[in-house]
Formats: C-alpha cells, structure tokens, sequence
C-alpha cells in the first residue's frame, strides 16, 4: 500500500455530492433495530442458561451471540452520531447495552474518531490499526483469539479495577489511559477526558463498577453456570467481533500518513447481503464509511449503490470491494508470509 496514493477527487465528489439526501439517522430505524436485537439477545442467553437438552441449550446461545454483537456494534454508529442526533439514544444503548455488557460507549467514543482523523489513520498514533499484514504469521491467530479473554478481563477491568482506582490515584491513571478504549494498538495511551464529557463518562464508570459487581456476586447464590454461559457468550461474541476487525483493513501501511484515497483502499466493503451477518449495522461498507464517516449505517447501502453506479467499473471506488471474509482472511495471511495476492 503506497500511502501517498493520490486523492481521486472524482471519487471523493461523488462520495458527497450523489448522498446528501440520506445522511439523516433516522430514530424509526435505530430504536427498533437496537431494542429488539437487545431483547432477542438476551432472552437468548436466559434460554442458554435455562433450556434443555443441551442441543437447544447450545441453539439458544448461538441467537444470543448474533443478537448481542449486533447490538453491541451500534457502539460504532454512536461515536459518529451528531450529540444532537437521536435523543436520548446513547443513554438508553449504555443503559440496555453497553453497561450490562461492560462496554460503555466511553470506551469508544473520543476513541474511535482518531482512527479516522486524517493524519493519524494508520499511524502510530491511531488506536485501531496495526500493520497486521507486515507482522509475523503467528500474530493473526493471536489476535483473534486474545479477544476469548475479554469477559474476565472487563470483569477485573471494571469490578476490581474501578473501585480500587478510588483510592489509588496512580491505578486509576493507568486504567483510564491503558484498559478505558476498544483499541488494538499496544501504543495507545487515552489522554484526560475533559470537563465537558466528565460527567457523562462517571455516569457510565459507576455503571459499568455497579454491574460488573453484581455480575461477581451471582455464583454465591444464583451459582456459576448463570456468569460462565454469559461470558462464554460475549467471549464468542468478542472473538467474532475480532474476527470481523481483522478484515476491516488489509493492515498494510507501516506507519506513515495516508491520503483520503490511500485510506479508502486500505479498507474493505463487501457488498454481498451475506455479509451483513458477521459485518452488521453497515460494516460491510468499511471503505465506504471512512469516505463518509457521518453517514448513517441504514444508508450506506443506497450510498454504495449510488456511487458505483455512477463511477466506472474498474475506477478507484471498485477496488476496495471484495468477495467475502475467508479469501480477505488469506490475503492478510499470505501477505504475513511474504506472499502477496495477485492482484
């Protein structure tokens, strides 16, 4: 990947002119869609820890995990909403969603925008992206699965951590700036939030603390198989989560900032409606968000289609398209093996 690919201005236009009309977050769609896929997931997880034979029990889980990871991944469209957009939306997904599943949007929000920051997207300064097409070949399996620890490690994060951090200044420092972000990048150290977000990141703090307790006390009297089939399920959730992370990119920058363009390749869409199982809520349009990042995640489609058709078959917008998970998932293999795709 050549980061100072030109801009195709051509295509960053379009992008613009062809999609002014659909870049409303539209309330009808995001309530219900977040509120059911909650609901599905957790009565799901209540059937996984309640049905049987075990084969139901293990169906039931299964739903939960899709449910869940789709509820979860409106994280992703409220670190984009405007704080004017759909009232009240981030108060009931933290208070439905992202608290129970001690994910608070905290932990994305101020984040996740440095990754598309123009001079930081790729660079050691971006907290998700890693060069994970230029790493070693043991590191893509590592990374997939070190997400399986996430559940034990947001339980300490957020019901040891949190509480010790009261009367432990240096702790409470390291927890904000280390284990307080959804992001990738070993390098990455949160700064201060500020005044003007304090508040409404305690609120989510106290939550996340409040919850992640309640969650360690069940197994001395609900006992263990309520608090081990819910973490084997956000464990499956996070693993799957990962999985989809690892084909958002192709990873091929190696530090150096990137042009508009050169990001946009660096990126994926997979436009089959298949996809949009494991790359829910939009993020099959990966590329097409970072050209767009404002652009709600039930128009990215009508947005693709727009652009597509308007732009030739073969031009700069064409290339970041791609058949699906597995050959991405062997294209970053081969490249970590010094092997690079034709392409």
């Amino acid at each position: 990947m050549h980061a100072q690919i030109p801009d195709d201005k051509a295509m960053l236009r379009a992008a613009v002119e062809l999609t002014r009309d659909i870049t409303e977050a539209r309330a009808a769609i995001y309530w219900p869609d977040m509120i059911a896929s909650a609901l599905i997931g957790y009565a799901a997880l209540a059937g996984a820890i309640l049905l049987q034979p075990v084969w139901l029990s293990v169906l039931s889980g299964v739903v939960s995990v899709f449910a869940l990871y789709r509820a979860l991944l409106f994280i992703h469209e409220i670190s984009h909403l405007h704080r004017d957009a759909l009232p009240g939306f981030r108060t009931a997904w933290n208070l439905l969603v992202g608290i129970p599943l001690l994910t608070p949007s905290l932990m994305y929000e101020q984040v996740h925008t440095l990754h598309h920051a123009r001079t930081k997207y790729g660079t050691v300064e971006d907290p998700e992206y890693m060069p994970l097409a230029l790493m070693k070949p043991w590191s893509l399996p590592v990374f997939v699965l070190v997400a399986a620890l996430a559940p034990p490690a947001l339980l300490i994060r957020w019901g040891v951590l949190a509480p010790l951090g009261l009367i432990i200044p240096p702790l409470r420092r390291f927890a904000w700036e280390r284990l307080s972000s959804l992001s990738i990048n070993p390098e990455f150290r949160r700064k201060p939030v500020g005044k003007k977000e304090r508040r409404w990141f305690l609120f989510q703090q106290v939550g996340a603390s409040v919850w992640a307790l309640f969650a360690m006390s069940t197994p001395f009297w609900l006992g263990w198989k309520p608090l081990l089939v819910a973490m084997i399920i956000t464990a499956a959730v996070a693993v799957f989560n990962q999985l989809r992370t690892l084909v958002a990119h192709l990873w091929e920058n190696d530090g150096e900032a990137m042009t508009v363009t050169a990001q946009y390749l660096d990126s994926v869409n997979v436009p089959r409606f298949a996809a949009g199982i494991w790359a829910p809520v939009g993020l099959r349009y990966h590329a097409l968000h970072h050209l767009i990042p404002s652009m709600p995640y039930h128009s990215l489609h009508e947005a693709h289609k727009r652009i597509a058709t308007h732009l030739a078959v073969g031009s700069t917008f064409h290339q970041a398209s791609h058949p699906g998970m597995w050959p991405l998932v062997a294209r970053i293999a081969k490249s970590t093996m010094g092997r690079r795709p034709a392409d």
